[in-house]
């Protein structure tokens, strides 16, 4: 297993959890019926933190398509160097930072950590094209 893979492997595994918490906070406000029932507009609204969660746990899904796949790209052309490997690294911590911050609701690192795995990504794109 490559360097990258293992980074990619950890990032699905953080991502696939990610909703666990918000989750069981649906359980504490709503009930466990309320939980696995349809959602509704007269829904009792969850936690602002679990609220904030759901976002990032999306978020998280919608960059892990593009990083999964830049990752599986450099995978199939054999390209790993220490470079690669540090993105990857990069991507997993920023998008772990990313979630904790978001939960706790500050705005401007949640960007910045944001910004981070995309830069992170860019990266990635670059050494699928040689340019790094």
């Amino acid at each position: 297993m490559t360097r990258e893979i293992l980074w990619l492997t950890l990032t699905v595994i953080l991502t696939g959890v990610l909703w666990i918490p918000y989750i069981l906070d649906r359980i504490m406000v709503r009930g466990v019926m309320g939980a696995m029932a349809n959602p509704s507009r007269n829904d009792k609204p969850q936690s602002a933190w679990a609220q904030r969660l759901y976002f990032a746990h999306s978020n998280a899904v919608e960059n892990l398509v593009v990083f999964a796949a830049l990752v599986l790209i450099l995978d199939t052309q054999g390209h790993s160097t220490m470079s690669t490997a540090i993105a990857c690294a990069v991507y997993f911590w920023a998008r772990l930072a990313h979630v904790i911050v978001y939960v706790l609701g500050v705005p401007v690192l949640r960007t910045l950590a944001f910004a981070v795995g995309f830069l992170a990504q860019v990266a990635l794109a670059l050494a699928v094209f040689g340019k790094l």
